[in-house]
C-alpha cells in the first residue's frame, strides 16, 4: 500500500504547525494508519540571528509557515482523518478540489526526502563535466559536499585555472 503513498502539502493556522504534526500523529497510532500515513514533516532551517546586543545565536526557524508536508496514502478515510484536524485549514491544491500531491523533484528541492548519490570520484580525481554549459570539460575535483550535493571543480579555460561550483551528478570519474 506504502508504494502508492506521496507528499501532500497541509495549510495550518500559522502558529499551529507542531500541534497539528502532533494530532495527526496521534489519531494515525490510535486508528493502527500508519500503513496509510506515513510521514509527517515541519521543515526547520537553523538560522544565525544578530541580537539588537549585536550578539548572534542559532535558533531554528519553520522554512514553511502555516504548511505542514504529509506522505500518505490519499483515501477518503485519511483525507478526513487529516482534514479534520484542529488547525488544519485544507489540502494545498492546484486549482481543484483535489489535494495536489508534490512532484518527486520537487521533494528532493524540499529536502524532505533525501536522494542518495553514489560518487565514484575524491578530491584531487579528474572528472568531466556531463552536464551544463562546460559540458565535456575536464577538470580537478577542489572540493566535495554530498551532503548540499555540490562539487567544486578546477577547470582550465584560456589558460586560467577556473573553479566551478556545480551539482555531484553533472560531473563523473574521468580516465583521461
Amino acid at each position: 500500500m506504502s508504494e502508492s503513498a506521496k507528499w501532500y502539502v497541509v495549510h495550518t493556522y500559522s502558529g499551529y504547525e507542531n500541534a497539528v504534526k502532533t494530532s495527526i500523529e496521534k489519531f494515525v497510532t490510535g486508528r493502527g494508519m500508519e500503513d496509510m500515513i506515513l510521514r509527517i514533516e515541519v521543515p526547520m532551517e537553523t538560522v544565525t540571528e544578530v541580537t539588537d546586543s549585536g550578539a548572534t545565536k542559532e535558533v531554528e526557524r519553520k522554512v514553511f509557515p502555516g504548511y505542514v508536508l504529509i506522505k500518505m496514502v490519499m483515501t477518503d478515510d485519511t483525507w478526513h482523518l487529516v482534514r479534520n484536524v484542529r488547525g488544519v485549514t485544507g489540502f494545498v491544491t492546484s486549482g481543484s478540489t483535489k489535494p495536489t500531491p508534490l512532484t518527486e523533484d520537487e521533494v528532493i528541492q524540499l529536502g524532505v526526502e533525501k536522494r542518495e548519490i553514489v560518487v565514484g570520484y575524491k578530491v584531487g580525481d579528474t572528472v568531466r563535466i556531463m552536464d551544463g554549459p562546460l559540458t565535456s570539460f575536464s577538470g580537478i575535483v577542489e572540493e566535495l559536499d554530498v551532503e548540499k550535493n555540490r562539487v567544486r571543480v578546477t577547470v582550465s579555460m584560456f589558460g586560467r585555472e577556473t573553479p566551478v561550483d556545480l551539482e555531484l551528478d553533472q560531473v563523473e570519474f574521468s580516465t583521461d
